[in-house]
């Protein structure tokens, strides 16, 4: 559960594309607007499904379409092993704010993360800021409108 290991992920950089988990240096990935179709990257690229971003790179996010029915804390795993851990996670809940679980909040805390919710517009801009400013921080966001990734495996 949670990120979709199993292929390479890949942005768009001067038209063409990356594969980010081959090593070298990734762009910079910042949220440039969110709209129904989903979250749009500053070089154009549209995510329609839930990603994560993480240490300066966007991963497809294999979570479940309805926010927190179904949800474990296997949905958040790549935060035990990922070096160094994000300061902070904004989790973006979609078209409204929705709280998570207090096991999900505990499951990440003792984690060492902190994690702020709001809804996925929010989280897109403060994520913006923050990683400008150079601080540690992820972001785990739904879109405005739940889609799923075509080919994804069973949650």
């Amino acid at each position: 559960m949670g990120l979709d290991t199993r292929r390479p992920v890949l942005l768009r950089r001067d038209g063409g594309l990356t594969n980010i988990l081959s090593g070298g240096d990734a762009p910079a990935v910042q949220v440039k607007t969110i709209t129904q179709n989903g979250i749009q990257l500053a070089d154009g690229l549209v995510l329609p499904s839930p990603c994560i971003f993480l240490n300066g790179k966007v991963f497809l996010w294999n979570a479940p379409a309805k926010t927190w029915d179904g949800w474990k804390p296997e949905h958040f795993e790549v935060f035990d092993t990922v070096v160094p851990k994000p300061e902070i996670l904004l989790v973006g809940t979609g078209e409204r704010v929705e709280m998570m679980p207090p096991a999900l909040r505990q499951y990440l805390n003792k984690a060492g993360i902190q994690v702020d919710i709001m809804n996925t517009r929010n989280a897109c801009s403060t994520y913006n800021l923050l990683a400008e400013e150079g601080r540690r921080v992820a972001a785990a966001l739904l879109p405005l409108t739940p889609q799923n990734w075509p080919d994804a495996p069973p949650l």
